[in-house]
């Protein structure tokens, strides 16, 4: 079964703005999805319309088979996200603000309560569950955005650059904790600038520019196509200089004509993941 299809849609603002021309792709149920693009490709048009925030121009929404259009409550009530900014009650307490939301959609208090306290277990703030927002850092203002998204248990669930403004363990255990949702066979489609992230995270890569769907690919596909790879390499005399390798040249063999040309290499590593360089192509 599909969890997501759009077909043709378009939107124009008042504006003049064409913020999105004829998108069309579908998310399998199941799948975890990666939406890519530059500023002003529009993934947040995108998402803002999913969630009601904006109002699409025409074309066709669907999730898991309600359409969007006819019955909203109901295409909604199977989608959970999780926006760049925080949009909570600062001046409320951390477990209040999971379970309230789970009465705008219908979850009584008796169910929302032990299901909060589980997750706010598992996403690591549970002491601070009677906590005040406010006081929170900033990782943990982004655990509390997931939590209050799954308190009503979603089939669907749209990350909107969940790991901006974290640093890089709390990046990590938050994508052990997507894998685990993805794994129970939550349907993900999340939005990021780190490639790194949706390489590691996602089976399939969807990248707007300008509107426009122009790369839909597996992982897989989308690594196959890289040409190139560069690599910053530092000389024994600790020059750094950087290097582009074309497709199919073995970094071994490199390092070993280096070395018969007397260049001694201390250090090589990747200056771009391959994800990045096919990324760049096809966002220009």
């Amino acid at each position: 079964m599909e969890a997501l299809v759009l077909t043709n849609v378009e939107k124009r603002y008042k504006t003049g703005v064409h913020a999105l021309k004829g998108v069309t792709f579908s998310v399998a149920e199941g799948e975890m999805v990666a939406l890519l693009g530059a500023n002003g490709a529009g993934k947040t048009t995108l998402i803002g319309m999913l969630t009601g925030l904006v109002r699409k121009t025409s074309g066709a929404v669907e999730v898991f088979g309600t359409d969007l259009d006819i019955h909203p409550d109901d295409a909604r009530l199977h989608i959970g996200v999780v926006p760049q900014e925080f949009n909570f009650s600062i001046w409320e307490r951390v477990l209040d603000i999971v379970v309230d939301q789970g009465g705008y959609y219908g979850v009584p208090r008796h169910v929302a309560v032990p299901r909060a306290e589980a997750l706010l277990q598992q996403l690591g703030l549970w002491e601070k569950r009677h906590a005040i927002a406010r006081t929170l850092s900033g990782g943990m203002k982004r655990r509390l955005m997931i939590a209050r998204a799954l308190i009503h248990e979603p089939k669907l669930l749209l990350l909107d650059e969940p790991s901006a403004g974290v640093d890089v363990e709390l990046r990590r255990s938050m994508w052990e904790f997507v894998r685990g949702i993805h794994a129970r066979g939550t349907t993900i489609v999340l939005t990021t600038h780190y490639l790194e992230e949706a390489q590691e995270l996602c089976e399939r890569i969807i990248i707007l520019r300008k509107g426009e769907v122009v790369r839909n690919a597996t992982v897989e596909e989308l690594l196959a196509e890289a040409t190139s790879q560069s690599f910053v390499v530092t000389r024994g005399d600790n020059t750094v200089v950087d290097v582009t390798l074309e497709a199919g040249t073995s970094v071994t063999d490199f390092i070993l004509q280096l070395k018969k040309e007397g260049v001694t290499v201390r250090d090589i590593r990747p200056k771009a993941n391959r994800l990045e360089e096919v990324y760049l192509a096809a966002s220009q």
